[in-house]
């Protein structure tokens, strides 16, 4: 028993979990008290390939994770299908919101890199070519570049 709660104790150590945003104010504000960037991610995350396999293959990677505890606020702006996944009428409002200003074209998957401010430095669409670290560099180097 004691073997496994300490088991169990260093795989919840070792997990990092990000802290996703779903609303533009907090995520603002979040990132001017802390000096960081806004990563704004738009997916389907119930039916859109591309985008599931974003968050699989990138977005919850170790590396992406270290970068994003460092310099990035996160904020996700889901648009499920499934009837069991739909958002409250409230979150959908600041989703619909959300894509108004900055997905207007309704891309999936969209991921932008945003000031503090919430100026586009970066965008990509559709799933990412390359590795979770090189995905990593492309946020540095866009980063490095708006100081």
């Amino acid at each position: 028993m004691k073997r496994t709660l300490l088991l169990l104790g260093v795989v919840f150590t070792c997990m990092s979990f990000i802290n996703w945003h779903y609303n533009m104010d907090e995520a603002k504000a979040t990132a001017k008290k802390e000096h960081k960037h806004i990563l704004l991610n738009f997916s389907g995350s119930d039916w859109c390939g591309p985008c599931i396999r974003l968050h699989k293959e990138i977005l919850s990677s170790e590396s992406f994770q270290k970068c994003a505890d460092a310099k990035l606020v996160l904020i996700n702006a889901d648009f499920p299908r499934l009837k069991k996944n739909q958002l409250s009428k409230a979150q959908q409002k600041i989703n619909d919101a959300l894509a108004d200003q900055y997905n207007s074209k309704g891309r999936l998957p969209l991921t932008l890199l945003l000031n503090e401010n919430g100026k586009i430095i970066k965008q990509w669409e559709g799933l990412p070519n390359g590795t979770p670290e090189e995905f990593v560099e492309d946020v540095q180097f866009a980063i490095d570049q708006n100081k």
